[in-house]
């Protein structure tokens, strides 16, 4: 059974005699790139719509008594556990596996979960619900970047992976402001119902529009297509299955690799603070109504969008590939941004969603860096997946490590006056603020490492 399993989500066998006529390389390379280049990006932003909607629902659970702020944050952090051992796992999988069916079976799983979770109230059946559903949100981002890998080429890599980057905050900003209407009107169970529906009809889109690698549709490697080679590899490091494993080692080996991670994991402490707790400050710091908090929320994802896109393509064109000087610059701006909405009491709606749109601006590009591009440029490119794999599980630890901590942080704080609870998020704004910190810290540390071809 298992292994029926791993030969259905394995890529397929190069496809003999390859295509030669030149012309109907170009056209097919053409119709498949724009096909895979899009379903990455739209697909991996459903992942999102499946996993972030937890956040809106928070305030109803609390004011329900179903759920503790403690409890939540134990959810979280399970979610995000198993999360980032499923991303290093899934992550070396992907290597090896057919992208089109592993991706979206992993978002169809995922979908099923959600509508499961609508229907139930018990602590532990949301843990190990929210828990299972992260293993299959761990599919979401490797086979994505494999999967660019892929179809495009080296010379092409840092703009199309940031253009991707914006998945995140499609996902992000359409849980924000559109489930954070649909809970406020039909409750807090729609808010898992809702995106379990949406993620099932995009699962079967995927399915039909994703690709496996280009050589078993007859067609040859990007780097032939696009005449774009890596360096040669020395004689002893042929192509084969030994050597694919050699090179998933040497990522472990790497010390740039590490540094990154722990930078990652910094840097998605402050990240999933904003994304999963974000909603409960506006309303409870800030003394918003759900509508307004998600709407002002949103404006971060949206502003991400612009971050993620340009990240790359500023890199690429302005520093030469080099990511070390927009990443720094970007790590400050998330700094003082947090610095203002904690210090800084005034209420105003428009003032608090551009903070908070400058703030997801530098953080979508600062995802984009950290959250896997420098280390995939530090990496064989025939392991993107074990890079994004091992990025992944440092990062999803360090979110997971937030929640919980943040979780009690806000419980610490509870105050009831005249029957209504109130949280002191200070605490939890100066364990966010130290996390972004931190990570500028680490980051510098690979400031001279290079990338490899």
């Amino acid at each position: 059974m298992a292994s029926r399993l791993l030969a259905f989500f394995k890529t397929g066998p190069d496809r003999h005699p390859p295509e030669t006529d030149p012309q109907v390389v170009s056209r097919e390379y053409a119709r498949r790139r724009r096909s895979v280049f899009w379903s990455v990006t739209l697909g991996y932003a459903m992942f999102y719509v499946a996993r972030i909607n937890f956040s809106v629902v928070k305030k109803p659970l609390l004011d329900e008594g179903i759920l503790s702020a403690t409890e939540m944050g134990l959810i979280g952090s399970a979610m995000l556990v198993v999360y980032a051992v499923g991303k290093l796992f899934n992550g070396f999988l992907s290597d090896r596996a057919n992208i089109r069916r592993f991706m979206s079976m992993a978002l169809l799983l995922a979908a099923v979960v959600n509508l499961i979770v609508g229907s139930v109230t018990w602590f532990w059946a949301f843990l190990v619900l929210w828990a299972l559903n992260g293993w299959f949100q761990s599919v979401g981002s490797a086979p994505s970047v494999v999967s660019l890998s892929q179809w495009f080429s080296s010379r092409e890599l840092g703009t199309r992976y940031g253009i991707w980057s914006i998945s995140h905050s499609i996902g992000e900003g359409a849980t924000f402001a559109i489930t954070a209407t649909v809970v406020s009107a039909l409750g807090w169970r729609w808010g898992f119902w809702g995106p379990g529906i949406l993620c099932t009809v995009a699962a079967f889109v995927l399915l039909r529009t994703l690709a496996d690698r280009p050589q078993c549709y007859g067609l040859p490697s990007v780097a032939d297509f696009r005449n774009d080679h890596p360096a040669p590899r020395p004689p002893d490091a042929a192509p084969g299955r030994t050597s694919l494993v050699r090179m998933q080692l040497e990522i472990l080996r790497n010390p740039a690799i590490w540094a990154l991670g722990l930078a990652g994991a910094t840097m998605s402490a402050t990240r999933y603070g904003i994304n999963n707790w974000g909603i409960l400050y506006l309303q409870e710091v800030k003394g918003y109504s759900m509508t307004q908090a998600g709407s002002i929320l949103a404006a971060y994802p949206v502003a991400a969008m612009a971050g993620a896109a340009l990240s790359g393509i500023v890199s690429d064109r302005f520093f030469n590939a080099r990511r070390n000087v927009p990443a720094l610059a970007m790590g400050l701006m998330v700094t003082m941004t947090l610095l203002y909405l904690w210090l800084v009491p005034t209420r105003s709606v428009w003032v608090d969603a551009l903070v908070l749109g400058v703030f997801g601006f530098n953080m979508g590009g600062l995802l984009t860096y950290l959250g896997g591009l420098m280390a995939v440029d530090l990496s064989p490119k025939r392991v993107a997946g074990a890079a994004m794999g091992v990025i992944g599980v440092f990062a999803y630890l360090g979110a997971a490590i937030q929640d919980t901590v943040t979780g009690w942080l806000v419980d610490r704080g509870r105050v009831v006056v005249e029957g209504v609870s109130h949280y002191d998020f200070n605490p939890v704004m100066g364990f966010w603020v130290g996390c972004s910190v931190l990570s500028i810290l680490l980051t510098l540390t690979v400031w001279r490492a290079r990338p490899q071809e």
